[in-house]
């Protein structure tokens, strides 16, 4: 795709020469004038440059002069990622304030597949907006490694049916996002949820809370912090049938034994494999008879043990699916913030000042 493609399609001029139009001081300009500067892809020789201050043609240029939020979309092949040159220039970058986003898994060049293909479009466009919205420069959670687990899980009857919940995924997706828009290197535990990976994350799916916990547990272990914003179905059947359940011909229900499934947000918040980690669970909750939600809610996050507890009212099903969310966040310490309705996204962002807040150095 060559500059008057890109022109006729944006409606904007493409500039490609640092000689052109010099009256304009276009290298300088550009930069100066730039809220977001975004690299995609971003190979190892571009990265590699930007690391030592070259600037041999318009867009290290523009690097240069740059103030606003830079953004690096890597896209090359698995051993030129992996490389240790490329690993030294990544990590110099990010040191800086660059937010290199993890290049995605999948079809690369040739017949070759792994690490090194360019997110989506669509997601690394999200990344963006996210970045955009925030309106800081560096990226807070750079240097961090975060967990955030999202959906719910499923505990199968018989090949075809199941206990489950109506969790979409959609606040762990956006705190996954979030979390990568602000540096961090994510990895989003996710459970029977069809939504697109994040650009930048780490995205393990799951069907079964025994599943969920295993990877929980295993990823908790490096983790500065761990959001468990999924919804582990609390009951399974004691037994799993291999054949379809048939009714029967009185008409009579089958017998299910249920048992109770691990508690996985108590289990990582009492036996911390690093101190220090930072735990946050959430709770969804109508409030009856014993109390309100809020007196729930406090009850749970003494009992569970984490850090904060993110307070969702689901009284008459409004949360589930929405693109939006309104919660109290509690915290051990005695703090609650509440956060009016808004995006997701937005509440993500306020879920991680929280965590932030709470980290040790």
């Amino acid at each position: 795709m060559g500059a008057p493609t890109w022109a006729a399609l944006s409606g904007k001029p493409v500039s490609t020469e640092v000689w052109s139009d010099v009256h304009e001081v276009p290298h300088v300009r550009i930069g100066q004038a730039a809220d977001l500067v975004v690299v995609a892809p971003a190979t190892a020789d571009l990265m590699a440059k930007a690391t030592h201050g070259i600037a041999d043609d318009l867009l290290t240029n523009t690097l240069l002069t740059a103030r606003c939020p830079v953004v690096f979309a890597p896209a090359m092949h698995t051993e030129m990622w992996e490389h240790a040159a490329t690993r030294s220039n990544v990590a110099t970058l990010r040191e800086r304030g660059v937010l290199v986003i993890e290049p995605a898994e999948g079809r690369l060049t040739g017949k070759d597949t792994g690490k090194g293909r360019l997110p989506e479009p669509t997601e690394i466009l999200d990344l963006c907006r996210e970045v955009l919205a925030r309106g800081a420069v560096a990226p807070d959670l750079a240097g961090r490694h975060v967990v955030v687990s999202a959906g719910g899980t499923r505990e199968y009857l018989d090949p075809v049916r199941f206990l489950g919940n109506r969790s979409s995924g959609l606040q762990g997706y956006a705190l996954a996002r979030a979390a990568a828009a602000r540096g961090a290197e994510v990895t989003l535990i996710a459970a029977n949820v069809s939504l697109p990976d994040p650009a930048g994350v780490k995205v393990v799916r799951v069907e079964t809370t025994a599943q969920l916990r295993q990877e929980v547990v295993a990823s908790a272990a490096s983790a500065d912090a761990v959001v468990m914003a999924a919804a582990p179905a609390d009951f399974r059947p004691v037994s799993v049938s291999d054949a379809k359940i048939k009714k029967a011909a009185d008409g009579s229900a089958p017998s299910i034994v249920l048992t109770q499934n691990p508690d996985i947000l108590h289990e990582i918040s009492t036996d911390r494999a690093r101190p220090g980690t930072v735990i946050v669970g959430f709770a969804a909750e109508t409030g009856d008879d014993t109390g309100s939600v809020l007196d729930l809610a406090r009850t749970k996050l003494a009992r569970k043990g984490c850090d904060l507890l993110v307070v969702n009212d689901v009284s008459g099903g409004a949360v589930f699916g929405s693109p939006d969310n309104e919660a109290v966040i509690l915290g051990a310490d005695g703090a609650a913030v509440e956060v009016p309705r808004g995006s997701k996204g937005a509440l993500a962002h306020v879920i991680w000042d929280e965590v932030i807040s709470r980290l040790q150095d």
